[in-house]
């Protein structure tokens, strides 16, 4: 076994470049596959994988103390059918004044708890610490990123009790409470309910939590339940965005998998054909035909263990702001990396496992090949491709009129055919991933624009008034309206009234936006259909539309405070919320007869100062409220972040490939490649003769891979149930763009070969044939 070792060791300094790019190649190929399953890992079930990490409870149950005792409450959590149970928690409900922290104003839900931990329901502090002394609150944080440091120490004044104190923020999932605080501290806020969390042996459907709590809560006084809300709801919010990842987070780690797959059995499978003359010289010396198996499988586990080692870490490096661009900011809480979406350790393992043993399965086949090969025959193997039908190929091109140099270099595409069809089925794949990203950026940076039109910012002014627990305005409605438009700047303003009404026939609630004021970047959220312009007429979004039933030219009922009105749905917006409609002011009127509006959204011209603007509307009346809410697009930022992460790692691996292709064939061919400079052929000939080999395999590469790549978009954005795009978002290439993705198969392939090119051009004759 030593001299197994002494032979492989040698081979491996002897063979530094091919090694490299082993180990290169495996790397970028572990990286992506790393993603890849870390990818269709997360797409699977990821709210409840998040949930679960956070051990979320399937219900929350808030209870009136004056009717349920503490003890009868904490006895609950032994009953048949429940597995894990916190509580009971005071609860107490305190206003919030406007302007506090980020808040408009309003109520803040706030529960006494001792830690974050438990059984039932982790809550992860983001910032500062966990309230554990009165006086001190911790506050939820339902977005993106982190409130940061400077809004620590922010004090609440809390009727009939001492001044809260903020010294941390923390977010859950489950949506259990507004924010924290110690319970010694609740007990002095005198809280008139109760919360308890509880998980359950059966929670996959509403009927199994209802039944499953009813069985809980027996014997408990009648009327004790105030309020209840399971995760199968929090499961539906979240599922509004993130499932809308899923169909693209499917695709791109099954190209990830198929194009690393290729380039690695490509490479391994080259590298050992490429030293049969070694392995002869092997035999020759007295090595045993297992002897020399293992030797080179040992020279490809060198390489590989390395390589799939530091592309794990590299991918485990991606993955964690990648993910958390795909998972924050959803609107049930946090559900980034560190909340339970996240690349498994499981994927890690198989990295690291799974791409050596890729590696050394692909190179037994040929090392076992040439096992069963003599020493002489395995030296003659390992000095030139073999003749046949490559030789036929390249005596036809030769009598073309093409270029020698040309001819040369096409014909070169036969002698390996096996080879050949492995590098082209990577460049394939190379630019369908390339198509498939730069479809999918241009759709999602015509939804990112959708709404805007050809106007600037979206200034939102909120007004005060009971909804929001602020002073009312001094001036009216269509006074608010004519000023705000009076501004410079602001040509476009629509007034917005917000009720929750019942959709006669319909079990659920539905929110409804009524707006007044025309907008016409507004019409560039239609997928389908006409805005709603006179009295009857709603939109709303696909996943209201599948959720109810309903679709273009349905009627429905709508109800509030005993009245109703009939309106019929005249079009379909490319999103909106699962649980809203949005609807002509003139149809509000029959349920309200004196409405007011909530906001004012104000779509800015091209260029003006949205700051200038907002400060400007705060001025026209003391309740109103101005904000700039253009902040970017989530699901555009994930998109083309995933897109653009693949399409480099893909492109990259299939350069290799090529790269490692071409150095293979220089290598093979080093006798032929002195004869013919030793007849006059140039440096220039010899890198036109190398590139060409590969440059036809970009052109058909690229001829295959771009309705693949056109075929795959459309499968993409055909499948996002919460988005519904319009034609011209799908309708997103040109001849121009279609004439640059041919090029990106060639402009891989000739990358790819670009550098061995180099390497045979400057090679002396007497370097080439010295081993003669």
């Amino acid at each position: 076994m030593s001299a197994v070792w002494r032979a492989s060791r040698a081979a491996v300094k002897r063979r530094r470049l091919q090694t490299f790019v082993i180990g290169l190649v495996v790397l970028c190929s572990t990286t992506t596959v790393l993603l890849a399953l870390g990818l269709l890992d997360v797409a699977t079930s990821p709210f409840e994988k998040a949930y679960a990490a956070q051990r979320g409870p399937h219900t929350v149950a808030a209870f009136d103390t004056a009717k349920a005792s503490p003890e009868q409450l904490a006895r609950t959590a032994g009953r048949a059918g429940v597995t894990a149970a916190a509580g009971p928690f005071g609860r107490s409900v305190v206003d919030v004044p406007a302007g506090w922290l980020w808040m408009p104003g309003g109520s803040l839900t706030v529960v006494g708890r001792a830690d974050p931990g438990g059984p039932v329901d982790r809550v992860e502090v983001l910032e500062g610490r966990w309230a554990t002394a009165p006086g001190e609150i911790t506050v939820g944080w339902t977005s993106g990123g982190s409130p940061g440091p400077e809004l620590l120490g922010t004090r609440l004044e809390v009727p009939g009790s001492a001044p809260l104190t903020v010294v941390g923020f923390a977010a859950a999932m489950s949506k259990s409470a507004d924010a924290w605080v110690a319970p010694e501290q609740m007990a002095a806020m005198r809280p008139a309910t109760a919360q308890m969390l509880y998980r359950f042996e059966y929670s996959s459907t509403d009927a199994q939590l209802d039944s499953a709590l009813a069985r809980a809560t027996a014997g408990l006084p009648e009327g004790a339940r105030t309020s209840v809300h399971t995760h199968l709801g929090l499961k539906r919010a979240f599922s509004s965005l993130a499932d809308a990842y899923v169909p693209f987070m499917t695709l791109f780690g099954v190209l990830g998998l198929l194009v690393s797959a290729l380039i690695v059995g490509n490479v391994v499978s080259g590298a050992v054909v490429s030293g049969y003359r070694h392995i002869g010289v092997l035999k020759a010396l007295g090595f045993t035909p297992n002897q020399v198996v293992a030797v080179y499988l040992m020279m490809m586990a060198v390489p590989a263990v390395v390589g799939s080692a530091l592309g794990t870490l590299l991918g485990n490096a991606l993955a964690e702001p990648i993910l958390k661009v795909a998972f924050s900011g959803i609107e049930t809480g946090r559900a980034a990396v560190g909340g339970g979406v996240g690349v498994g350790a499981w994927v890690s393992v198989v990295c690291l496992l799974g791409m050596p043993a890729l590696v050394l399965l692909t190179a037994l086949v040929p090392a076992l090949r040439a096992h069963r090969l003599s020493a002489a025959r395995a030296i003659s193997a390992g000095s030139a491709p073999r003749t046949g039908r490559g030789l036929r190929v390249q005596r036809v091109l030769g009598g073309s009129r093409l270029p020698r140099p040309v001819s040369m270099g096409l014909g070169r595409l036969f002698a390996r055919p096996g080879r050949t069809l492995l590098t082209m089925a990577a460049i394939v794949l190379g630019v369908t991933t390339v198509t498939l990203a730069t479809g999918l950026t241009s759709t999602m940076l015509a939804y990112g624009e959708a709404g805007r039109g050809s106007g600037g910012a979206l200034v939102r002014v909120e007004a005060g008034g009971p909804v929001n627990g602020r002073t009312p305005p001094l001036l009216g409605d269509t006074e608010i309206e004519e000023r705000l438009r009076s501004l410079p700047g602001a040509p476009q303003v629509r007034a917005r009234a917000l009720a929750q009404v019942t959709l006669v026939g319909q079990s659920r609630p539905a929110y409804a936006d009524f707006y007044r004021g025309t907008s016409a970047s507004y019409a560039t959220r239609l997928a389908k259909g006409r805005l709603p312009d006179a009295a009857g007429e709603v939109v709303a979004g696909p996943a209201f539309l599948t959720q109810h039933g309903l679709q273009l030219g349905d009627r429905v009922t709508l109800a509030l405070n005993g009245r109703q009105t009939s309106a019929t749905i005249v079009g379909e917006l490319i999103d909106g919320n699962a649980r809203a409609l949005e609807a002509s002011w003139e149809t509000l009127l029959p349920l309200v007869p004196d409405p007011r509006a909530l906001e004012y959204e104000v779509r800015l011209a091209r260029g003006a100062d949205a700051r200038a603007y907002a400060e400007a509307a705060e001025a026209v009346d003391p309740a109103l409220r101005a904000s700039v809410s253009d902040s970017g697009n989530t699901a555009t930022t994930t998109v083309v972040t995933f897109s653009s992460v693949f399409t480099v790692l893909l492109s990259t691996v299939a350069s290799l490939g090529v790269f490692n292709t071409v150095l293979l064939g220089v290598r093979e061919r080093r006798r032929d490649l002195g004869m013919l400079k030793s007849i006059g052929m140039t440096p220039r000939q010899v890198v036109a003769m190398t590139v060409t080999s590969v440059a036809g395999l970009g052109a058909v590469g690229g001829l295959l891979g771009i309705p693949l790549g056109v075929l795959a978009h459309r499968l993409v954005v055909d499948n996002v149930g919460v988005v519904t795009f319009p034609e011209p978002m799908k309708n997103v290439w040109d001849a121009p763009q279609l004439t640059g993705l041919l090029l990106a198969g060639i402009a891989i392939a000739v990358l790819g070969a670009l550098v061995p090119a180099r390497s045979a051009a400057r090679m002396t004759i007497a370097a080439a044939l010295h081993t003669e």
